[in-house]
This record gives structure tokens, sequence and C-alpha cells, in this order.
């Protein structure tokens, strides 16, 4: 948005929302699309927005009455086809801090459970115009197709094996608070790379802001051509390790793996888990993380998840105000296009 002061729909809907007692936002005021569909579709500046809105949304979780006025009357759809906690409590909970409608389907209770399409059941949803649909699946691509043929905005959480990415933001949001900066920062993540929907969130997303993303893993996880994602891959964790600045472990994803991926999960955490000794490689103000769910005694040891460096509770915290800043900016688009 320029500096003018001219009264355009997105200068009206900021100013409308700042009379309603929201924190305050930085001066551009929208994404530029309708949907949150993968971090690829953000710029830098865009992701920047939305760490910044962040800062302004977490004040509301400190008042005594959490909640500001801000999606009155907007109605969102959870339309979860997989398991979650994390994601789908903190969805809710940021809708129900902005005041909307809030609408939770789950595959089992829905007419999928007959055999009804999720094209079916999009547009049944999309004739009782909802405002947003929030959509996890375990199919790559899904929300990709809900956003062409729903008017309403669609927001990823979670489509197989291709993005999070408001995961990846979380993440981001967290990692600056702690060290003030994404830019320049070495990042490690370990796990299971292949089958990672975070990881390609989170490596699009701390490239794109200057981080230096190491990835380490067993070779069988190790996704085809990773390198030509600005990463740097090894399968010497020790290596990626050595003067991180933070650590992120992935969940190993046993219930997306068809054939054995490496001998057992005690050899893997033998050779790739987070110990104590292998956290004293990383540098002494390191910061570990971690998306959840956790397999502790596979990917990190207790003693690491539990110790004075995880962030993992914080990621959960910062995960409220993350979406409240995506729902708050996607409402603007919305309203801007409208305008």
């Amino acid at each position: 948005m320029s500096g003018s002061r001219k009264s355009t729909g997105a200068t009206k809907w900021r100013w409308n929302m700042i009379e309603q007692q929201v924190p305050a936002v930085p001066a551009v005021s929208t994404l530029r699309h309708k949907d949150l569909l993968g971090i690829a579709d953000l710029t830098p500046d865009e992701i920047l927005l939305i760490l910044d809105t962040a800062e302004a949304m977490r004040e509301i979780g400190y008042r005594p009455i959490k909640k500001v006025p801000t999606l009155r009357g907007k109605t969102v759809v959870n339309l979860f086809f997989e398991n979650s906690t994390r994601t789908r409590t903190s969805f809710e909970i940021a809708e129900k801090r902005l005041s909307a409608d809030t609408l939770n389907i789950a595959a089992a209770t829905s007419s999928v459970s007959k055999g009804e399409t999720l094209v079916d059941t999009a547009l049944n949803l999309e004739a009782m115009a909802p405002d947003m649909i929030v959509l996890r699946h375990a199919s790559s691509g899904a929300c990709h197709l809900l956003s062409r043929i729903c008017r309403a905005g669609i927001i990823n959480a979670g489509d197989g094996m291709h993005e999070h990415p408001t995961q990846a933001l979380l993440d981001a949001f967290t990692i600056r608070e702690h060290k003030k900066r994404i830019a320049g920062l070495k990042v490690a993540i370990v796990g299971d790379l292949l089958h990672s929907r975070v990881l390609r969130s989170n490596v699009q997303l701390l490239t794109k802001l200057g981080a230096d993303v190491w990835v380490s893993g067993p070779p069988t996880l190790m996704p085809p051509g990773i390198e030509r994602e600005g990463v740097r891959p090894t399968t010497n964790v020790e290596e990626a390790v050595d003067g991180a600045d933070v650590v992120m472990l992935l969940r190993v994803q046993l219930e997306r793996m068809q054939g054995t991926f490496f001998p057992s999960l005690r050899e893997y955490f033998a050779v790739f888990g987070m110990t104590r000794e292998r956290l004293k490689l990383a540098k002494s103000d390191v910061i570990i993380m971690h998306p959840g769910p956790m397999n502790r005694g596979v990917e990190i040891a207790s003693e690491v998840a539990d110790g004075p460096y995880s962030v993992i509770l914080e990621q959960v915290a910062n995960g409220v105000a993350v979406r409240m800043a995506v729902l708050y900016l996607l409402a603007g688009a919305e309203h801007e296009a409208a305008a």
C-alpha cells in the first residue's frame, strides 16, 4: 500500500480494525491472494507482514478477556480429513479470539464416510457461504483444488506431503523471537525429510529470508535433488548440527512409509536421534524445535525435548498468534477485493 492517505478499501479495513481495538499492525494491510496455499505463493515481504502482525496478535492472548471483534460476522469452516491436535485446536482458538463463527468438520463424522468426494463436500459448504475454509487433507494439492472452485478463502493446514505453511510461519516467528533475525542463521533440519510437508514449507520460507539451511537424515529418506532448493544436504547429522543456531527435528512418519527405510527405530535413534552429546556441537545458545507430535527416543531424547534449549511448547503457543494473523490478513484481502 502506498503512503497516500487516500481512502482505499484496504485503508478503510485497517482503520476499522484499529477502531475495534486490535493492536497496531504494519502499514501494508493485506496479502495479495484470498488463499494461503503454501509458502511458495508468498513474497519475503508478505512473510514478514504475517510475522509482524502475529506480534500484535499475540498481545491479545495476554488480556483478561482474550477476544476482539475483528472477524465478527465471518464464518470459518475447519475441514479436517486427517487427525490433528495442535493445528486444529490452534486454528479454532485463533478464530474464537477474533470472534469468528466457527464450524468444525471431521471426515469421520461427515458425508465423506458415505462416499462423498472432496469436491462435492466443498461445493455443499460453498453453498452455505462460508468466508474461509481451513483444510487438512491427505492428498497433496487438495487445497489448490478447492481454491479453484470456492469463493471462500482457503487456508492450507497441511496437504499430504506437499506443504504446511502455517507451521513454517510459526517456526519462523519462534526463531525470530529468540534470535532477533533469520538471515545468516545456520538452521539444521534433521529427520524424515522425504515425507515431511513441514520440511518443504520451512525450506522455502527460511531460504527466502536468508537462512543457511542444512538438512540431514538417512540416505533413504533424503529427497532426490533437494540441493536445488538452496539447502545443504548431508547424511552426517554431526556435520549438520555443528555450529547450528537452530536444530529442528522432524517426526519419523511411519504411517506414510511403504517398505523399510531403515533397520529399526533403535538404530535410527543411535545414528540420527538428537541427544545431549550431539547437541554440544551446536552453538551455546542453540534452540531446539519440533513440529510435533514427538516420538521420544526416536527423533529426540527426553532430556533434550525437556531441556533448557527446547522451544517446542513455545512453538505451540506461537501457533495461535500466527494463525490469528493469517486469518486477519486474509479477511483484509477479501475486504479489499470486494471494495
